[in-house]
């Protein structure tokens, strides 16, 4: 691939979509088979780094056709500000303080003994006794270890790196077992993809369920030679630009193989853009801050729900929504019974995407496993605020407070002019919290004694 020119790559690409290059045979789904779901989550992707959401020179035109196709969510959230929780809270549909997946250790490292409880409900391990096939492809950065790598969380298969790939060691995980070590980062995208689109073949006429976690734009910066100095935003925009083909040639073969009616895709971003990277970091668009913080560049993200023939074509909310709806999601479209033992904070996104309204009206926003603002229908409370990943915090007594649908960019403080609705939000935030009943702390807790970091089979 690295001696080809993009205009051959593109057209190979088109191919391996299209299911003509070792595929299987294209047919409908079978009657009364529950839906796809293709969940695709970017790494450090900021609110406003597509072209359909503003981005002046980033070119994504595969997101672009994606959300004229589907819907476009404007007011979707993470669960949090940084990876590692923020995953948590995605496959699980709770917060991750309830399963001490945040802390004052962010997230897990090569040398962290600690991961997702093994009691914990995720989408694929609700999903699969429906008869759904699992597949887990990228960024997976809640456990290296054995017991908590995706085959034992309900994924039938995974390939990917197991945390941040600016960790050492870096190795490509198949299942269980290490295959490369270091990660040949310029082929990942596009070895990613190949994954995608063979799962999907693979899958035959049953029912699945696809994470596929990508492992970029998180620095370091990788791009095929293909995408190299293709774009007008640099390196950055080289990447994100192929996380873009990327997407287009998963819904290709969705449609190429007569699923597109029959699957819900979502494509989103694990938290906002990594600002103190500079030029190799992403861009929130009008929003304030970004990844590590909890104003609304760091947790706000864009969003894209594509289902033809259920969402309108070319539909906006601007419905407040969340990563932990995910779950709850699948649930209601598979028939899957809800997670009974486990408190959910998600809840539907269905009603939202057939254009209704969402039950959502409030939003908590976490900084390890403090709660530091919180979101009471259009209105958002500061107790403390840090601008980004590694600046100094600043405590809030009476908090800020912002109108969140007058000024998205948080930038007129309100709170001496309406002291009463900073009692309201403040209020509900208390009565969150009373509700909360942190997990046993997970990020801090060591390997055993004699193990290596990043070793797997401990």
């Amino acid at each position: 691939m690295d001696m080809v020119s993009r205009r051959d790559f593109m057209r190979r690409s088109a191919l391996l979509g299209a299911g003509l290059v070792g595929g299987a045979a294209m047919g409908a789904p079978r009657a009364g088979r529950p839906p796809n779901i293709v969940v695709i989550f970017a790494d450090d992707l900021g609110y406003g780094d597509l072209s359909c959401l503003g981005h002046p020179t980033l070119h994504t035109p595969n997101l672009d056709r994606m959300a004229a196709e589907g819907m476009k969510l404007t007011q979707f959230y993470s669960a949090h500000s940084v990876c590692t929780p923020s995953r948590a809270a995605l496959m699980t549909g709770r917060l991750p303080v309830r399963n001490g997946m945040c802390g004052n250790r962010r997230v897990l490292f090569p040398n962290s003994g600690g991961g997702l409880p093994t009691d914990e409900v995720t989408i694929a391990s609700m999903l699969r006794p429906q008869g759904c096939q699992t597949a887990c492809v990228g960024k997976w950065h809640l456990g290296h270890r054995r017991r908590f790598l995706p085959t034992s969380h309900g994924f039938d298969r995974y390939y990917g790196i197991p945390y941040s790939n600016d960790m050492r060691p870096c190795p490509i995980l198949e299942n269980e077992t290490v295959v490369e070590e270091p990660a040949n980062q310029d082929t990942l995208t596009a070895r990613y993809t190949a994954r995608c689109v063979d799962f999907i073949q693979d899958a035959g006429d049953d029912p699945f369920f696809l994470y596929y976690a990508q492992t970029f734009p998180h620095v370091p910066l990788f791009a095929s030679r293909a995408f190299e100095e293709t774009s007008l935003r640099g390196l950055y925009g080289d990447v994100v630009e192929e996380l873009d083909w990327s997407v287009g040639v998963i819904l290709d073969t969705l449609r190429r193989r007569g699923l597109a009616e029959n699957t819900l895709v979502v494509f989103t971003s694990d938290n906002g853009p990594w600002l103190v990277m500079n030029e190799r970091g992403g861009s929130a668009g009008l929003l304030r801050g970004g990844k590590g913080s909890t104003w609304e560049g760091g947790m706000r993200e864009p969003a894209i729900a594509w289902w033809p023939g259920t969402i309108e074509a070319g539909s906006l909310s601007a419905e407040m929504s969340s990563t932990l709806d995910v779950l709850p999601t699948c649930a209601e479209i598979s028939g899957a019974p809800l997670p009974e033992a486990k408190t959910l904070d998600g809840t539907s996104l269905m009603p939202i995407l057939r254009g209704g309204e969402g039950s959502r009206s409030e939003m908590p926003y976490y900084r390890n496993d403090n709660l530091w603002a919180y979101r009471k229908g259009p209105w958002k409370i500061h107790y403390q605020t840090q601008m980004g990943y590694r600046s100094d915090h600043e405590d809030h007594d009476p908090p800020l407070l912002y109108h969140l649908e007058h000024d998205p960019s948080e930038r007129l403080e309100l709170g001496e002019r309406r002291p009463d609705i900073r009692d309201e939000v403040d209020a509900a935030a208390q009565a969150h919290l009373a509700g909360v009943e942190k997990g046993e702390p997970q990020l801090g807790i060591p390997l055993p004694e004699g193990a290596k970091p990043g070793q797997i089979d401990v």
